[in-house]
């Protein structure tokens, strides 16, 4: 019955309303700082930890390291081997989740207040006394080298590390944070220990709760939970070199359909020109069927399923990419025409109806994320990571309002830069070949 209630709960469970959303911010007596919204309603919490550094923190010829540390932290923990951890969870209705990217490691939970106690002490034994017993490195390793092995075979896969190569050199974010076949095979319990204890310290937490619990217990929750950690892990990896120049890379790959990924040098989330980039990219390639390349290189020319392209403002290096696919005799054709509209946006800029348009979908859809306290709770370590205020989700759409027609010109010209837009095709493109660039 608990597991059908639980399993109740996480479709239903409750969702402040948007507007109506009371970020509180917690400080535990350690001194550990948490953003809360209390949602009483129903008997259960959502839990989100955040660590910077992620598999960018890699230990040189160790790459993948943390990603497969992560992925072991509920192969038991404490007293219990993995499948007496994974029976202890399941009597508690409990739910964790750790995943590793490029700038962090995640830890997720989500509990029932009768549980709450015994919930995180089972928490706390992942982040306190990890196991990574001998036999659950080795099977988790396996499902890691079995991804590795298909990613080699996915053009889509390759093109975004050939693309990433290109782009960030010597840098962590220039090769897979799942590391390759080579590493990954000779990864020894000491490599995984020692991942994580580059990653789980105190100088690069973020805490956010959302559900059934109130600030004192909060409180006393982050520092039971996490209160222990030691001060400081291991350095951030800093600023990438990002040199990415006008070309095309071409990677030979058997396969009827070709796959490009297209990017030039970005710009960082503190940036001023951030929104009104943001909003001039829903325009050119995010804003689904009525997007500029959309319409040109889907639409009117029938080159491709699908076409789009997002700012990626990571922390040591932000891109601005895309990925368009098509068939070999075609994508030559469908990059040109990726390229003219980069150009052309560039030079004549967009319309005031292309930026009303943007702008009405870009805040009506904003609040239609706020649909579970999972969700939330992520959306609230994610604002805390990029530097936030604590009041943007209620200041958010008024920023986006504010931005006007030569705000997004302006940067457009700036901006973009289709002289340095470099172009990567995996797969046998004709009319296509390898250029000066990187």
């Amino acid at each position: 019955m608990k597991r059908l209630f639980v399993s109740l709960i996480l479709l239903i469970v409750a969702v402040p309303a948007w507007a109506e959303i009371d970020i509180q911010k917690v400080t535990s007596e350690k001194g550990i700082t948490a953003w809360l919204v209390e949602e009483h309603s129903i008997p259960f919490t959502a839990l989100e930890l955040r660590f910077r550094g992620g598999t960018s923190l890699d230990e040189p010829g160790k790459r993948g390291a943390t990603n497969l540390m992560a992925a072991l932290l509920e192969e038991g923990a404490g007293d219990l081997d993995a499948r007496e951890f994974a029976r202890r969870k399941e009597e508690l209705a409990a739910s964790f989740g750790y995943g590793a990217s490029d700038d962090s490691v995640s830890v997720s939970a989500k509990f029932l207040s009768e549980n709450r106690d015994e919930a995180l002490a089972l928490l706390r034994t992942t982040l306190m006394e990890p196991r990574f017993d001998e036999d659950a490195l080795e099977r988790v390793r396996a499902q890691v080298i079995s991804g590795l092995m298909s990613d080699a075979k996915d053009p889509n896969t390759i093109a975004g590390n050939a693309f990433s190569e290109m782009a960030f050199g010597d840098h962590p974010y220039g090769s897979s944070g799942d590391g390759t076949i080579e590493t990954v095979t000779s990864l020894t319990r000491e490599d995984i220990q020692t991942a994580f204890d580059n990653v789980f310290a105190l100088d690069r937490i973020y805490v956010s709760a959302v559900g059934d619990i109130t600030p004192e217990e909060l409180s006393a929750l982050l520092d039971e939970l996490v209160g222990d950690l030691p001060e400081t892990g291991a350095p951030m990896p800093g600023p990438a070199n990002v040199a990415i120049t006008g070309g095309n890379t071409i990677v030979d790959f058997d396969t009827p359909q070709s796959v490009a990924v297209f990017g030039q040098t970005g710009m960082a989330r503190e940036n001023d020109d951030f929104f009104a980039a943001y909003v001039m990219n829903q325009i050119l390639g995010a804003g689904g069927f009525e997007s500029r390349l959309m319409t040109e290189v889907r639409e009117k020319r029938g080159l491709t399923y699908g076409v789009y392209s997002y700012l990626a403002p990571k922390t040591w290096g932000p891109i601005y990419v895309g990925r368009v696919s098509s068939s070999n005799d075609r994508i030559a054709e469908a990059v040109q025409v990726i390229r003219d509209e980069w150009s052309k946006l560039s030079e004549e800029g967009v319309t005031q109806k292309e930026l009303d348009d943007a702008k009405t979908y870009l805040t009506g859809a904003y609040p239609l994320q706020f649909d579970g306290n999972g969700q939330i709770a992520s959306i609230l370590v994610s604002m805390q990571v990029n530097g936030l205020p604590i009041d943007y989700v209620t200041t958010r759409n008024a920023k986006m309002e504010a931005v006007t027609l030569e705000d997004v010109n302006r940067v457009a010209r700036e901006f973009l830069d289709p002289e340095n837009l470099h172009v990567v095709v995996v797969g046998k493109p004709e009319g296509m070949e390898a250029t000066a660039g990187n």
